[in-house]
């Protein structure tokens, strides 16, 4: 996430640079997030299968290729083959990461490590955009940000245990169960999962940032002529804010008033922000609404995580894997939308959140209603 946290600053410049659209920039992020829809369940079913390691070792190697790619494009048609490779690059690694904080600690220990997972994430959005602001150059984060995937790669290679040799072999015949393409995934979870709210919050509120991220770049290079640099400083600041609640608090949160009610205040701290944010009117503005919509998102993905992987009867990989698919769906069609109303010059934020609004309205009494559903298809 350090690595990912280099390029949010410059990705929108660098295509810019290149000569794509605001439309073309949202097209862009839409393949990255496609590549996941289509990869995440079965980077995440294989994962239950043959093991976290192995999944995690191929995305992290893939993703320094593919980010030194980007780094090294001249063309928008260049770009949008790196930026496929990096989307199922990271498809390996979410999920299988996810799923190994969920082999190693108890239903009651998972709030916390999933909250410290969010932590370890957060610190890359404390850094990662610092770093890419202060390198400057549009090309320079790509290459850096491959280094660094590249580097990881090695520290997984030699230091991290394989997670499933913890798990007993009850649990791993558990685990296995038949594939699930990405076609099936949406009609099974339509018809059939308890957990169809649940993923319906992760694309709902990835939809709605998804549409921010796509768009911030330009936003505040036109209202106030900032760059990298200033975008760089404001996910910083939102990040000391966000990694202590996640590290700190989030699991006795959870532990406390539930996965529900943390869960909800997440949406509503989501589309405030999102509401907030065309009358910002100087750089303090700004990070105030950024830092709330991404307190009420860092809240959510967690907490999903957790409330998902406590309750699971299919494979935690494999569990969470389609709850990626949900998140990658959010991540295409949300940049789609935001770039588009930028386009025709309609700033996206108030429909965004509106739209967050009226999903949290209708979810409110399916996700009351999960445990109960829970424990009957049990």
């Amino acid at each position: 996430m350090l690595g990912f946290g280099i390029i949010i600053p410059n990705l929108a410049y660098y295509a810019q640079d290149i000569g794509a659209t605001p439309t073309q920039i949202a097209i862009l992020m839409s393949i990255y997030s496609g590549m996941q829809l289509l990869f995440a369940p079965i980077w995440g079913r294989l994962s239950d299968r043959y093991g976290r390691k192995p999944a995690i070792l191929f995305g992290l190697l893939a993703n320094a290729v593919a980010l030194i790619g980007f780094g090294l494009a001249t063309d928008y048609l260049w770009l949008v083959i790196a930026r496929s490779a990096a989307g199922i690059a990271s498809a390996a690694v979410m999920p299988s990461v996810m799923a190994y904080v969920a082999d190693v600690t108890t239903s009651e220990e998972r709030g916390k490590g999933m909250g410290l997972m969010g932590a370890a994430m957060g610190l890359g959005f404390i850094f990662g955009p610092a770093i890419g602001g202060i390198l400057g150059s549009h090309d320079t984060p790509f290459f850096v940000a491959g280094a660094l995937s590249f580097l990881n790669f090695l520290f997984v290679l030699v230091l991290l245990p394989e997670s499933l040799q913890k798990v007993t072999d009850a649990e791993r015949r558990e685990a296995e169960h038949e594939w699930v393409s990405p076609r099936q995934v949406f009609s099974w979870t339509t018809l059939k999962s308890p957990f169809n709210a649940l993923f319906l919050v992760a694309f709902f509120t990835t939809f709605s940032i998804a549409g921010l991220e796509a768009t911030l770049p330009l936003f505040i290079e036109k209202g106030w002529n900032y760059g990298e640099r200033e975008m760089g400083w404001m996910f910083m600041i939102m990040g000391v804010i966000v990694v202590p609640i996640q590290g700190a608090l989030l699991g006795r949160l959870i532990n406390r008033f539930g996965e529900r009610r943390i869960i909800l205040v997440g949406l509503c701290f989501n589309a405030l922000g999102l509401a907030l944010l065309p009358n910002a009117f100087s750089f303090i503005t700004l990070t105030v609404c950024i830092t709330i919509t991404g307190v009420g998102n860092q809240l959510i993905r967690p907490t999903n995580s957790s409330w998902i992987s406590k309750q699971t009867q299919i494979g935690q990989g494999t569990a969470i894997g389609i709850m990626d698919a949900f998140l990658s769906l959010g991540r295409i069609l949300g940049p789609l939308l935001g770039g588009w109303l930028y386009e025709i010059e309609v700033y996206p934020y108030v429909i965004l959140a509106g739209i967050l609004a009226i999903a949290t309205l209708c979810l409110y009494v399916p996700l009351r209603r999960i445990g109960g559903e829970i424990a009957s298809v049990s």
